[in-house]
């Protein structure tokens, strides 16, 4: 990647621009985030049409053109594709966001897929945001989608450094794969700060827990779909370094990255395996808390139970005496008993009798 040669050996020929491109200047403007000319690690000039870009970069082929973009048009697009023969899958892909992390070879053209993340401290949320990358023998091109990462911050970087960035794209990429992955620390750290919220949570007992966990669980998995195809990206480019010609300084730039993206994504996985435990052991706990409910539900329906059967028994026992009473106390001429001298002790012994049998039938069968 590091061979340089002339710029008509490796893309056609560019088409003189039509007489109307002029009004679609003020679009150019629009998705052009930056673009500029290097040389000997030195910026040049800053042309603020892609027109205007190329036709530089044509009268000054020992340059080296970073044009960066935010979520360009399909035309910019093709007049990139036109001007630096990009593949048209790889421009297919940088049209449509949602890849995944990838690096494929098109001829003298790298094309980098990234996936940057920040941590938005107020929502307590990781955003991703979604970055392709042309790399060719003399020029750059980024296209974003999303807000991350901030390349403005590499391009000051890499330009307080002139002996770097005359090393010319490949250095320009590897700035951008470290600042990617850079990104990623204070991510991880928001993540385990996170972690740790949520496992008080769950000991306190917060139902709402639940639904944390479920939402950064999720965002873990997104983190490992962008930090996890990282490794086996960085060992390709390392692959590479003796057949390209790599520079020594950018090796030891790039095998350094690879140590840090190694050990972010061992950290994702770290990060879901907590988060696949911490839902088991709140999963436990309500369980546990439920199973604490059903049985306090049970006693005091036992309670309640042997309160009915209290107040059933004696209500049974204090029927008894009532019921003779009202027979006796209807006053009929013609009952049995109502002239009888030993009626109203026969009726009190009755009562008794009757009332004490119930008492001991209750007391056995323990309803009393």
């Amino acid at each position: 990647m590091s061979d340089r040669r002339p710029r008509q050996a490796w893309r056609r020929p560019p088409a003189e621009p039509p007489a109307t491109a002029a009004p679609e200047a003020p679009e150019e403007r629009r998705s052009v985030v930056q673009a500029s000319l290097y040389r000997d690690g030195r910026r040049v000039s800053s042309p603020a049409t892609l027109a205007e870009t190329f036709r530089q970069l044509r009268e000054h082929p020992d340059g080296m053109a970073w044009i960066g973009l935010q979520r360009p048009t399909e035309e910019e697009l093709h007049s990139l594709a036109a001007e630096f023969d990009l593949h048209e899958l790889a421009v297919e892909d940088a049209m449509e966001a949602h890849q995944r992390p990838k690096l494929e070879r098109y001829g003298d053209t790298l094309f980098v897929v990234l996936r940057a993340a920040r941590y938005l401290d107020a929502q307590e949320e990781v955003e991703f945001g979604e970055l392709h990358i042309f790399v060719g023998p003399d020029f750059l091109i980024t296209v974003r989608h999303g807000a991350a990462p901030d390349l403005s911050t590499v391009r000051r970087r890499m330009e307080k450094d002139p002996e770097l960035l005359a090393l010319g794209p490949e250095a320009v990429l590897y700035a951008i794969l470290d600042a990617v992955v850079d990104g990623y620390a204070p991510v991880v750290a928001g993540v385990q700060n996170d972690i740790d919220e949520i496992e008080t949570e769950v000991f306190g007992g917060d139902p709402a827990v639940s639904r944390r966990i479920y939402e950064l669980s999720r965002e873990m998995v997104e983190f490992q779909r962008a930090t996890r195809p990282l490794v086996g990206m960085l060992h390709g480019l390392m692959a590479g370094f003796a057949k390209y010609g790599t520079d020594e300084e950018l090796q030891r730039y790039l095998r350094d990255v690879a140590d840090h993206v190694t050990h972010t994504s061992e950290r994702v996985d770290g990060f879901r395996q907590a988060l696949a435990d911490i839902l088991t052991v709140n999963a436990t706990l309500v369980t546990q808390q439920q199973n604490a409910e059903m049985r306090a539900l049970a006693e005091a329906g036992f309670e309640q139970n042997e309160e009915i059967k209290k107040i059933s028994s004696w209500a049974a026992i204090l029927f008894a005496p009532t019921l003779v009473g009202t027979i006796y106390g209807m006053n009929f001429d013609n009952m049995p008993e109502l002239h009888w001298a030993g009626g109203y002790p026969f009726a009190i012994v009755l009562m008794a009798v009757v009332c004490t049998s119930l008492y001991v039938i209750f007391k056995k069968r323990d309803w009393l």
